[in-house]
């Protein structure tokens, strides 16, 4: 009695699993039967958004080393170009827009008159160091 109640039981749940696939019909895979709630287009046009924002990002801090006050002050501070141009890359977004933002209010400050060309070394000098230890810091943390 027990074995037929199983054996019942088997063809059942059998029928059920394979009622609509015997006559050709799938079965809907889990989560597709409803609208995708972001569409690929939109996931596109974001990723892409987040690249060109921390490509200007970058640039706003390269910009700020690259003019010759930046170049004095990167050696006045002993720090090499490179080294510097190298650690922007590595930089988390979070942390680049910060500096990103700072680069751009000191480069505004001083042509508008607001900096004195010792200040302006001053602050491209300590992003540049800020850069370094930042990326120093994130290795650390990962090794």
């Amino acid at each position: 009695m027990k074995r037929s109640i199983q054996g019942i039981s088997l063809v059942l749940a059998s029928m059920l699993v394979f009622d609509g696939t015997s006559r050709g019909q799938s079965l809907p895979a889990q989560g597709q039967d409803k609208p995708h709630v972001v569409s690929l287009a939109e996931l596109s046009k974001d990723s892409l958004q987040v690249a060109q924002t921390r490509h200007a990002d970058e640039e706003a801090v390269r910009n700020l080393f690259s003019n010759e006050d930046g170049q004095k002050a990167l050696k006045s501070a002993h720090l090499d170009y490179q080294r510097v141009d190298k650690a922007v890359s590595q930089l988390s977004d979070e942390d680049l827009a910060r500096l990103a933002r700072r680069s751009r209010q000191a480069e505004a400050d001083f042509a508008a008159g607001r900096l004195s060309n010792g200040s302006a070394i001053l602050i491209v000098a300590l992003i540049a160091a800020t850069i370094i230890l930042v990326t120093v810091f994130v290795q650390l943390n990962h090794s």
